[in-house]
């Protein structure tokens, strides 16, 4: 289980009175629709729209149905990255933004302190044995809560006057996760299994939150083929464990997952990574795609 960590107050009013001082007078957005953001990947967007409101306009590098690891920017996609005025993201996740970000004129974030990326794999069909961060922070909704404050603390050295705003913008959020974070802790509390059978290890976060135990069918890598010892061994403990359901995700193919479930009798359901929305997404955000992933997990494991 995670232990939680809390922002604390004199940091954040030490940084605010830090900020006065830039001289909010000369703080102006460089767009006319309110300081430009540029978002690497959804859930980056979800938090710099929450936290900036109507103060912001966020771009998101990843197009809706796109897979964030494998993006590829446009020119016009450097371009917005180069003129905006905060860019958010999350280092060693898209490589092409690494690379672009170095561009970038205005205020730069990168998230991975912020959401405290601990847990790691080692994935040796994929990287020869080579350790691998898992990035997926924002599975766990009280990690995306201490990136949100972080974001606030960005936009606030954009603009001094609206610091309180942002302030207080990011604790709102903070308690909306927070209520999802206690809706999954209650709602995972009981259920007849806690293994936590994916097509690809994204979950990782998500099942340290709340006491389950993760097997995935491939790696970190989404799109990574499983090779036939793996698959066997996933095959059997499904078997083994009397697992009920394999959990696929929306952006990348399901065929995996199908042929491990009809092989063990086992039923597939969806349980959304959130790295991107889909016309297939069930739900229009990141707190409604959220709450059906729960509901997805209870029915699937089965919990009451």
């Amino acid at each position: 289980m995670r232990t939680r960590r809390t922002t604390l107050a004199l940091t954040a009013a030490a940084g605010l009175l830090a900020l006065t001082a830039c001289g909010a007078e000369d703080a102006t957005p460089a767009a006319d629709n309110g300081w430009t953001v540029v978002a690497a990947f959804y859930p980056l967007q979800f938090v710099a729209e929450q936290v900036g409101g109507g103060l912001v306009s966020v771009t998101n590098l990843t197009k809706p149905g796109a897979e964030p690891h494998d993006l590829e920017l446009a020119p016009e996609d450097l371009a917005a990255l180069t003129d905006a005025d905060l860019a958010i993201y999350l280092g060693g996740f898209q490589p092409a933004v690494d690379d672009a970000v170095v561009q970038s004129d205005g205020e730069v974030l990168e998230v991975s302190d912020a959401a405290d990326l601990s847990l790691t794999y080692v994935e040796a069909e994929e990287r020869e044995g080579e350790e691998v961060t898992d990035p997926h922070f924002w599975l766990d909704p009280m990690r995306l809560a201490d990136v949100a404050d972080e974001v606030a603390l960005a936009l606030s050295r954009l603009d001094p006057a609206a610091a309180a705003t942002f302030e207080a913008n990011a604790a709102d959020l903070r308690n909306e996760l927070g209520s999802l974070d206690s809706s999954f802790t209650d709602g995972l509390a009981e259920c007849e299994r806690r293994q936590l059978v994916t097509s690809h290890t994204a979950f990782g976060y998500l099942a340290d939150a709340y006491d389950l135990e993760q097997v995935g069918l491939t790696g970190l890598t989404p799109d990574a083929e499983p090779n036939p010892q793996d698959l066997a061994a996933v095959t059997e403990f499904v078997r083994d464990n009397d697992v009920q359901t394999i959990f696929y995700e929306t952006l990348v193919s399901p065929d995996v997952a199908e042929t491990v479930a009809a092989s063990t009798g086992a039923a597939t359901e969806v349980l959304d990574p959130l790295e991107g929305l889909s016309d297939t997404s069930q739900g229009e955000d990141y707190l409604q795609i959220m709450t059906s992933n729960l509901e997805n997990l209870q029915a699937g494991l089965p919990c009451r």
